[in-house]
């Protein structure tokens, strides 16, 4: 090795490192630098080191890097900055990355629910092989209602929230296979197209929209973002596009994660929404005005939120500095 040419071929590397170092703020693309210049310098010391083990050069590049390790491990972002940046930035990106799965979803299954509803309204017999009579009028005088009261607001909040995140977590989970999701969410638009064609036979359409929507807006989309997020990641490995299907699979897995972390929160305003607002004694269109808030801010953290952090560079997926390590190849 010629020490001095290889000196000259390196020194504005090794500058460039030193001047990270010393800088009191890092941006993000700073700190990206910092890193592969980190180890890129590593890789020149393992180089002089075995073919011309100057002193005084190694010991210049073990006190810069160092240093440099030093400035990494303290421009790391915190824990609290790093889950305030989940929601600013990788969850809606994720969210708006996958808008079009989770919108068809949400789109299809009112479409459905719509004439599943609109065809038992128009066929009595269907759900009297269902319930009996007794069970069909015990449903609309008080059954459809008690079940938002029954239990007290904290306790049924709760309960709301664990049983939407685990079929939530079910969608997510299940949907590599694909057809489980359609089922999940059949089972899901069966029971609301009953009840719904239920309550309008016999008058009470106003009261099972009014008790339904508060909560169940937010709610519902939760689970039509998991669905389309479950079909995503079943289509990752049918047409995985320029990435082999191995990595398709992963990086739509790693995302899939970030949703279904994101959507506990969803789920738990939802939740929150159902227990202490929809069986509250505010009117209906108070109830209903909630509701319809708690959608507009989620759709509107979705689509501007989502798109802004997008626009950033974010989709949703891990940092790409914690995916693998990334050894420099160039001495």
């Amino acid at each position: 090795m010629d020490l001095d040419a290889y000196v000259v071929a390196h020194r504005a590397e090794w500058e460039r490192l030193d001047a990270l170092t010393r800088r009191r703020g890092l941006s993000g693309a700073e700190a990206d630098e910092l890193a592969e210049l980190y180890q890129q310098v590593g890789t020149h010391l393992s180089a002089v080191r075995a073919q011309a083990p100057d002193p005084a050069l190694v010991q210049h590049l073990s006190v810069l890097l160092a240093n440099a390790r030093t400035r990494a491990l303290a421009s790391r972002t915190s824990t609290a900055a790093g889950f305030l940046r989940f929601f600013t930035h990788r969850f809606p990106a994720a969210l708006y990355r996958l808008r079009f799965w989770w919108l068809g979803a949400l789109v299809g299954n009112v479409v459905v629910a719509g004439l599943m509803m609109w065809w038992l309204f128009h066929h009595p017999t269907v759900e009297q092989s269902l319930m009996s009579q007794q069970q069909i009028d015990d449903l609309v005088s008080h059954d459809f209602e008690d079940y938002y009261s029954e239990s007290a607001s904290s306790h049924f909040a709760a309960q709301v929230w664990v049983n939407n995140a685990w079929v939530s977590a079910l969608c997510i989970a299940l949907g590599i296979l694909g057809l489980p999701v359609f089922w999940l969410l059949f089972q899901n638009i069966a029971n609301l197209a009953v009840i719904g064609a239920i309550m309008h036979r016999y008058d009470h359409g106003a009261h099972f929209w009014g008790l339904l929507l508060p909560h169940g807006l937010l709610e519902l989309t939760a689970v039509f973002v998991a669905a389309g997020t479950g079909l995503r990641l079943f289509w990752s490995w049918i047409e995985p596009g320029d990435l082999t299907r191995a990595r398709s699979i992963a990086r739509e897995g790693r995302t899939a994660a970030t949703i279904a972390l994101g959507l506990v929160v969803v789920l738990l305003v939802s939740g929150v929404v159902e227990g202490f607002v929809t069986p509250s004694g505010l009117p209906t269109w108070a109830r209903l005005a909630i509701g319809v808030a708690a959608e507009v801010v989620f759709l509107a953290y979705v689509f501007v939120v989502g798109r802004r952090a997008v626009a950033e560079g974010e989709d949703g997926d891990i940092d790409a500095r914690h995916l693998e390590d990334r050894v420099a190849s160039r001495a």
